[in-house]
């Protein structure tokens, strides 16, 4: 029976790059998937290509495909990312353009387009959002809307030879799914392999996660060489047998927990995973420790995928930002809890914020405690720093709370420095669901 091999060569936007490059140059692989899309991504990238019509794909792309592609075309590995963007033809411009720079030929490189439908947006306007059950119409500064589009594009671009598929918006597991309808020539109305390679996709789409990245817990979960953390990737067959296993000689770890953690990453029902291509069903998923770092995968399943695609809305809300500020030295702790209040108090007297935050970080930033109680143990730091956050609908508003944070230099208690700032506008997203009927994919090609 046929197996193919698949290998995660990023799990979001600013994933590490060697491990990737490792695996594509000593993994034997088929494929090899850039998962680099995240919720609001696709929002914020489309508020860019607003500004600029050249950009709003991936900012790392390019960085990227000049490691990728001279390995892949030299081992014959077809390479399937979704960092286009909100910019797909400029993104396969782009990567065409890197190709012939190094002397790259004989490439098919194809973008696979129809997520977007901002500009078609208004016909929805009745529709009700899902999180708040509100118009979409009543939603105000809507800057993308991108629909999650499944395999189906993916399939056709590599049935057209594409050696690289560029997509912008569409479901993480897609990606792996895709090569294998289009290796094994699964029907996509048997939504029992369909599950099976969903789950194959949802394993390895965080990358390093399913090989003991954000799984380590020194003493207790160990993680050895996390440095050299190896990528993950699955051997698939036909029949839809999956097994997950990592480069010999890279650090991590694949095995029964690793595994375990990753498949509910997301996961609000196992039972009913809604994607584009199926509700996948991971209920009764099973792993299996076939040998070191290497897991059986059975169990998965699915049922028919649903009538609607979910759209992901992006819109201006207003600002966010947060500045921070250090005091150090003897009773520096009792210095910081004044700031601390004396902050709250010019807020609440001066300035009314959506939303703010004072937090003492390293001491209730992430689990709050009451400012009299005192430092743990009665140990006194050494160093603490204070942050401010602060959200609201007009940007004036934020900077003059930071110019307040400032002016405890010379107006707040003794001995404080470091300032810095950082605002920038908010980009937020809604979801809504739209029938699927309603979108349509093309593509665009670059053969070298």
């Amino acid at each position: 029976m046929r197996t193919i091999r698949i290998g995660s060569g990023a799990g979001f936007s600013n994933d590490r790059v060697e491990p990737g490059i490792e695996l594509l140059e000593k993994g034997q692989l088929d494929y090899f998937c850039l998962e680099c899309l995240a919720e609001r991504t696709i929002a914020i990238a489309q508020k860019e290509k607003n500004l600029d019509p050249n950009i709003g794909y991936n900012p790392y792309l390019a960085y990227r495909m000049k490691k990728i592609l001279p390995i892949a075309a030299e081992k014959h590995v077809k390479v399937i990312t979704n960092m286009g963007g909100a910019n797909v033809q400029k993104a396969v411009e782009k990567t065409a353009e890197i190709a012939r720079s190094a002397g790259i030929s004989g490439l098919i490189i194809v973008g696979v387009l129809g997520d977007d439908i901002f500009d078609r947006l208004d016909r929805y306007a009745d529709y009700p959002i899902f999180e708040t059950g509100e118009r979409l119409g009543d939603l105000k500064n809507k800057v993308a809307a991108n629909a999650y589009l499944g395999c189906a594009g993916i399939v056709q671009a590599l049935k057209d030879g594409a050696d690289i598929v560029i997509t912008g918006r569409c479901s993480d597991p897609a990606l792996f799914l895709g090569p294998l309808v289009y290796e094994f020539n699964w029907p996509m109305d048997n939504y029992d392999l369909m599950g099976k390679g969903t789950v194959v996709g949802h394993l390895l789409e965080c990358s390093g996660q399913v090989s003991g990245g954000n799984f380590c817990v020194p003493g207790y979960k160990d993680v050895e060489d996390l440095w050299h953390l190896g990528f993950p990737y699955a051997d698939v067959s036909e029949d839809g047998t999956i097994e997950i296993s990592k480069l010999e000689g890279t650090g991590g770890r694949v095995d029964v927990q690793t595994c375990s953690e990753q498949l509910i990453y997301e996961i609000h029902d196992p039972s009913s995973y809604y994607t584009p291509d199926c509700v996948a069903d991971f209920s009764q998923v099973a792993f299996e420790q076939v040998g070191k770092d290497r897991v059986r995968v059975t169990g998965a399943t699915g049922r028919p995928r649903t009538d609607t695609l979910k759209v992901s809305v992006g819109y201006k809300d207003g600002y966010i930002g947060s500045c921070g500020l250090s005091f150090g030295g003897p009773k520096c702790f009792e210095r910081m809890v004044l700031a601390v209040q004396t902050m709250e108090k010019i807020i609440e007297t001066y300035y009314h914020p959506a939303e703010h935050r004072v937090d003492i970080i390293g001491y209730n930033s992430l689990y709050p405690r009451d400012l009299s109680e005192g430092f743990p143990g009665g140990a006194e730091p050494l160093e603490l720093r204070m942050r401010v956050a602060v959200r609201d609908a007009e940007k004036e508003m934020l900077t003059m709370i930071f110019n307040e944070v400032d002016a405890f230099t010379i107006d707040g208690p003794a001995n404080c420095g470091g300032m810095e700032r950082h605002i920038t506008e908010l980009v937020a997203v809604l979801s809504v669901l739209v029938p699927r009927e309603d979108i349509e994919i093309s593509y665009v090609e670059e053969v070298l």
